[in-house]
Parts: structure tokens; C-alpha cells; sequence
């Protein structure tokens, strides 16, 4: 922030608000640009292995020494989102995703090597369990999907799931990205 506009803003008790919240006129915010930058260098934005036990929060998103991680080049169902198993009967795809994952993971350490951020300003990243990747073992078995939009390196996992029908490949399904998109909840 720039201190030459802010300064004459604010008189006497402005003052007392900008440094409740934090804000110093007088280093013009560079104390919240370091506090932000030591962040991000301590998760691992700038290429920092971020190892611990993972919480699964949904079928491509985990919390690891608490950090939301968005899995890199996956997309799984959403936790409401519903499919049609092979006979057409509706069930909660997103959250079977979930506990998918979940259950893999176990309460076993994870290793996710930072990719950059998402536009929700959550680390992505490629997470590994005991070295095997995390987000092919999604794909392969059918309880997310390649998110081509990002990447094309799961798309052999895809094909591969589809083939051999397991998951979501079961039955009927909508993309993720899809679902989200017509809004529904």
C-alpha cells in the first residue's frame, strides 16, 4: 500500500484501525508482502516437498500440515455429485471418491511436490504415497478423471479405467468440471 494515499485518509482513530488490522503506513505494506512471501516459501510454493499426514477433504484435494493441496492434473466427482452405477441407480460418486482416497492415504505420510497455485490460491501439487503417485492411482481406478484442461499426463490411467470398467466407468457419469459448471449441488 501506498503510504501517500493512505496517510491523509485516515486521522486519529484510523490510525488505530489500520494497525488492529495489521497494516503499517510506514513500511507501505512490505511487512505483509514478506509475511505472505515466507509463507509461500514455507509450503512449498517455490518447489519444497511438503511431507506429513494428509487429511482427504475430497476426491483431488487433501490438507497436509495444514495446507489445502489440489491435486495436480485430476479432476474427481464433487462430494455431493451423484452417478448411476451399472444398473442405474443413483449413488454418491464424489464422496465414494473421497473415501477412496481416504482409505488409500490411511494415516500413512505423503510427499506432494508443489506445481503452483489454483485460482483459489490453494497450493497444486503432485502427492505421492510410499512413492507410488497419488493421482494416477485416482485415475486408474476410476474414481477421478484426467483434467486435460491441465495436463494430459493421466490420460493413459483414464483410457486404462475405462477399459477395464472400474469406478465411475461402471456406469453413468457426468465430468466434474461439467457438473460444476451447470451449478448443480
Amino acid at each position: 500500500m501506498n503510504s501517500q494515499i493512505l496517510a491523509p485518509a485516515f486521522s486519529g482513530g484510523g490510525l488505530l484501525i489500520l494497525a488492529l488490522l495489521g497494516i503499517s503506513i510506514a513500511d507501505g505494506g512490505t511487512a505483509q508482502a514478506r509475511d505472505a512471501q515466507a509463507r509461500d516459501s514455507r509450503v512449498g510454493v517455490v518447489g519444497t516437498p511438503i511431507v506429513g499426514r494428509a487429511s482427504v477433504i475430497d476426491g483431488d484435494t487433501l490438507e497436509v500440515q495444514g495446507e489445502r493441496i489440489r491435486l495436480f492434473g485430476i479432476d474427481a466427482p464433487e462430494t455431493r455429485q451423484l452417478c448411476e452405477d451399472q444398473s442405474g441407480k443413483p449413488y454418491r460418486c464424489g464422496q465414494r471418491a473421497a473415501f477412496a482416497l481416504s482409505d488409500k492415504v490411511g494415516a500413512r505420510p505423503v510427499s506432494c511436490q508443489p506445481t503452483g497455485k489454483d485460482r483459489y490460491d490453494r497450493i497444486v501439487a503432485r502427492c505421492s504415497l510410499a512413492g507410488e503417485d497419488l493421482q494416477a492411482w485416482m485415475v486408474r481406478n476410476g474414481h477421478a478423471l484426467a483434467f486435460g484442461r491441465y495436463s494430459q499426463d493421466y490420460r493413459s490411467h483414464e483410457y486404462e479405467a475405462r477399459n477395464r470398467r472400474v469406478g465411475i466407468w461402471t456406469g453413468n457419469f457426468e465430468a466434474p468440471w461439467e457438473w460444476r459448471r451447470r451449478g448443480r449441488t
